[in-house]
Formats: C-alpha cells, structure tokens, sequence
C-alpha cells in the first residue's frame, strides 16, 4: 500500500451497529471483481432514493458507523443503499481512489429510481462528486467535504503540495456539476474547515445551497436537524429537482 493510501484509509472489519430501521443484506458486484457489502433500507413514504457513501474512518470505520444516518434518512422518507467500499468491513479488496469510484459506481447501479440523490461525508464527498460527473443524479449533498487531498495534507501534515498526489481533486471537478447541491457544514470542524464548504460551492455552478450548523464539528453534525435540512432541499417528489434556494 502506498503511503498516501495508509494516511488516508482507515478501513475496519467490526460492523458494531446496525440500523434500528428494516433493511436487508446486498452484495454488489463491482466491475473489476470486488465483493461489496451493502444495506438496503427502505422508507415508508418515499421521497426518493438515497445513495450513502461514507468517509474514510469514524468510529467504526465501515458502514455500521452510518447506521443513524440511515435511520433518520428513511425517518424523513428516503430509502436508502448504504455500502461499504473495497478493504471496509465485510467488503473484499484494497481501498484506492480508482476502486472506490468502482464501488460507487457499481452501488448507484441498483438504484432504480428517477429520484436518485447521492450523499457524501467527508471522503465520501469526493467519491459521490466523482460518481455525479459520471451519472448525474436528481441531487448531490456534501456533508463535512474537503476541496482535495493535497489542501488537507498541506493542513493535517505541512506536506508540500508537489510531493502529494492531485487525488480526489474535488474544488475542480465541482465546477462541471450538472445537478442541484446542498453542502453541509459544522462550524467548528477543525479536521476538514468550515473554509472548504464554502471553496466548494463557489466553485460550483447553480443551483446550490450550502448550510452551516453552528455549533458543530467534523463528526457530529448528524441529527434530526441534519436530516430535516436535507429534506426541506430536496423538497415534494411531485415539484421535480430539489430546490436550490440557499437555507442558511
């Protein structure tokens, strides 16, 4: 594993939550071979779909880590496919930024609805950001997102830019959006700053929105505001696109 992948990854293999909602069990299979597992989790009224791709560590570090999003996100009328990418918890394989594009990828093919929003946290961001320049979706949201890999070792670890690679280069590629954004933000996030949400929707093309939740940090901008904030966007599946108003 390069150096890089061994600062970014922090994979784990315990699935120590699951999620209080009904759901069910996939395996995916990924276009170089990969075994991915995944949850399947339903919404009684269905405001669309929600594809989860989740950050690089937590917790738990794999998607049992996630189960309280999934849980609200089904609250609020989402069904949702959470999964986890190559190399995390029941999922084969080695992390790259090429394979989890491939898991991304092959995840957003089971969704079969016309109401697809992808969500991102933290590294996910840049995965979900990659896949939506593929596949637009209905909607992107990016919660706790970074503009890059090399803006956070320049911040985390005073490496020179030159010596890291211009992965998950996600300020650039945001400007050839072509779906609505909601970017979410806690104020106080001292692992990836408030600065790189707002970089992210300057860079973007409208419609976008972008919400800061004031008293929150990296990892605990979940709640039932978060997910009520995401459905205010997204708004009646009968009005169309999620709305691109600003909502604070």
């Amino acid at each position: 594993m390069r150096l890089v992948d061994a600062l970014l990854y922090f994979p784990s293999r315990t699935i120590v939550r699951t999620p209080r909602s009904p759901y069910e069990d996939l395996a995916i299979t990924t276009e170089d071979g990969e075994q991915l597992h995944a949850w399947r989790a339903p919404a009684r009224a269905r405001r669309g779909e929600v594809l989860l791709c989740h950050g690089n560590a937590g917790n738990a570090g794999n998607v049992g880590d996630r189960a309280a999003h999934i849980d609200l996100l089904t609250a609020s009328g989402f069904d949702v496919l959470a999964f986890d990418y190559r190399g995390y918890g029941a999922s084969t394989g080695r992390p790259s930024e090429a394979g989890l594009l491939r898991d991304a990828r092959a995840a957003g093919a089971r969704l079969g609805g016309d109401r697809v929003l992808y969500l991102g946290e933290s590294l996910g961001g840049a995965v979900a950001l990659a896949l939506a320049l593929e596949q637009p979706p209905a909607g992107l949201v990016l919660l706790s997102a970074f503009t890059s890999l090399r803006d956070m070792a320049r911040l985390h670890y005073k490496v020179p830019a030159a010596l890291v690679p211009d992965a998950y280069p996600s300020r650039d590629r945001v400007a050839h959006l072509r779906a609505p954004l909601l970017v979410l933000h806690g104020a106080r996030d001292d692992i990836v700053p408030l600065g790189h949400a707002h970089a992210l929707v300057d860079a973007a093309p409208e419609p976008k929105a972008l919400h800061v939740f004031p008293h929150a940090g990296h990892n605990d901008v979940i709640g039932r505001e978060w997910a009520a904030v995401i459905a205010a966007w997204a708004g009646d599946p009968a009005d169309g696109a999620p709305r691109p108003a600003c909502l604070g």
